[in-house]
């Protein structure tokens, strides 16, 4: 089972335990979803009403601290960490894991002292290991990690959930998508046309040049043939002069007188 599967499995089971649920009970099933090692998108839950309820109460901490999971990083929790549920040790990997996805949104290739500092780790050993146990092996990253260069190369990172007021920007970044797309599309198929158009014309073009030739080298033969046949008769005629010559020419033999 891949690791969108297992999402909406848990996704699934944590909404309809937060429907069932109202203010101070809340606050166990947001510390249990945030918790939660294969649990990493939160949308869902947010957009429970009971859950949305939560604001402006003595309890809206726990909501705020489920809006951070879905949307911020280890860092703004540190700032914000005054106002916020202290948490427990699983929560503060899972907002790590969180982090190195955020990182991974925007930049492809990660410095290994860009990692360091976000994730509060103090040498390369630990910051690879933590990237090797607890992203790699969890199926929510996958990439390279190159010593050479202190930094890792990222192939794929799960999505987190999108921000407020993010959608908007999505949609016009898949519009222009789209309409670079339609423009690509058209392009190529006026370049099929042009092509089609010229492999038509060159194959005319072959075709008239074959013709040609063959019409060239019927010419050619039949003037071989006519001086042929010319260079016969001319050897003919030649050749009976020479001979009506030579006998004209050759000494008459002398007949003596019968005594």
């Amino acid at each position: 089972m891949d690791i969108e599967e297992r999402q909406a499995e848990h996704i699934d089971y944590f909404v309809k335990k937060a429907s069932t649920l109202k203010g101070p009970a809340l606050s166990n099933v947001v510390v249990e979803a945030t918790s939660h090692p294969s649990l990493f998108a939160f949308s869902e839950i947010l957009a429970v009403p009971s859950v949305r309820e939560l604001e402006g109460t003595e309890n809206s901490a726990f909501l705020d601290l489920l809006r951070m999971f879905a949307h911020g990083t280890w860092s703004e929790y540190k700032n914000a960490a005054g106002h916020l549920p202290q948490l427990v040790p699983y929560q503060v990997l899972k907002l790590k894991q969180l982090t190195v996805l955020t990182l991974a949104e925007t930049d492809k290739v990660l410095p290994y002292d860009t990692l360091m500092q976000e994730l509060d780790v103090s040498n390369v050993r630990e910051l690879e290991d933590f990237v090797i146990n607890h992203c790699m092996y969890v199926g929510i990253l996958r990439g390279k990690l190159n010593q050479l260069r202190r930094c890792f190369e990222v192939q794929f990172a799960a999505g987190r959930d999108i921000r407020p007021g993010q959608l908007g920007s999505m949609i016009d970044i898949l519009a222009n998508w789209l309409t670079t797309s339609d423009n690509l599309l058209v392009s190529i198929k006026e370049k099929i046309n042009w092509a089609d158009t010229m492999g038509e014309m060159d194959k005319k073009h072959r075709k008239e040049t074959e013709e040609r030739v063959e019409e060239v080298k019927k010419t050619l033969s039949m003037k071989a043939a006519i001086n042929s046949r010319g260079h016969e008769e001319n050897f003919s005629e030649l050749g009976g002069v020479m001979e009506y010559d030579h006998d004209r020419n050759r000494p008459k033999r002398r007949r003596h007188p019968i005594g």
